[in-house]
């Protein structure tokens, strides 16, 4: 555990009834995350292993398991998408179908600029690749809450899937290996998440080069827009 005074916390569909206090446990998560804690958090997409220091990073990354190639992703919204982003109007346009016309996940991945406030708070080591960084969008209502969060308070928030490396998404926190919610300081449950069926996290996309580095959650959609309304064919998901 790090060593930073929080009692676990844990809040949500297993442990109230009536509707999720969404603002409220957003914000719960947000004071451990900037206090330097760890957070297990309820994604659309899957549960999320997030932190907002470079302690809390490294102790995920050394709990995963993870390579030195697999990369953490931002928690992140439009308006940080707009902030740390630099692409063409063609690529935004492709980040806007998905997101918001369609109302889907995507992890966008672009150049970013290292001189925005956001990017200057914690080290982009882990989580930056030849000047790119992967930003989860419209990954729910929780996703947003703790984005706009994020964004007002100035403190950039990364991670990846509440899992051991390569042992699969989890859309429940009953199923996450325990040496994963043992380093939580905080878990919101909100039970089983929305695209349990795809059995993957969000798809990550190149929107600068139109490449799916990794085929996740809706792919049959954006594949579809892009197709349709950008003349884009991706390749199809291996075998």
């Amino acid at each position: 555990m790090l060593n930073h005074g929080f009692r676990k916390q844990i809040t949500g569909a297993a442990h109230m009834l009536g509707r999720f206090d969404i603002e409220g446990d957003a914000e719960r998560a947000f004071a451990v995350l900037q206090g330097g804690g760890i957070a297990i958090l309820p994604m659309d997409v899957g549960y999320s292993l997030i932190g907002g220091s470079e302690v809390a990073l490294a102790k995920i990354f050394e709990t995963k398991g993870r390579t030195a190639s697999k990369l953490n992703a931002m928690v992140g919204n439009d308006e940080i998408h707009q902030a740390i982003h630099s692409i063409d109007q063609r690529a935004q346009e492709v980040v806007q179908a998905i997101t918001k016309d369609a109302g889907l996940p995507l992890g966008v991945i672009a150049p970013c600029d290292p001189s925005h406030p956001l990017l200057r708070v914690l080290s982009l080591d882990g989580s930056s690749k030849d000047g790119t960084i992967a930003l989860l969008m419209n990954a729910g209502p929780f996703h947003e809450a703790i984005s706009r969060l994020s964004l007002t308070a100035g403190h950039p928030l990364f991670g990846s899937s509440a899992n051991r490396s390569l042992q699969g998404t989890k859309f429940r926190v009953e199923d996450m290996e325990p040496e994963i919610t043992a380093i939580a300081d905080v878990i919101i449950d909100y039970g089983l998440r929305k695209y349990h069926p795809y059995k993957a996290s969000s798809t990550l996309l190149d929107v600068v080069n139109m490449e799916v580095v990794r085929y996740g959650a809706c792919f049959e959609l954006i594949d579809d827009i892009l197709r349709r309304r950008f003349d884009i064919t991706l390749p199809s998901p291996p075998a």
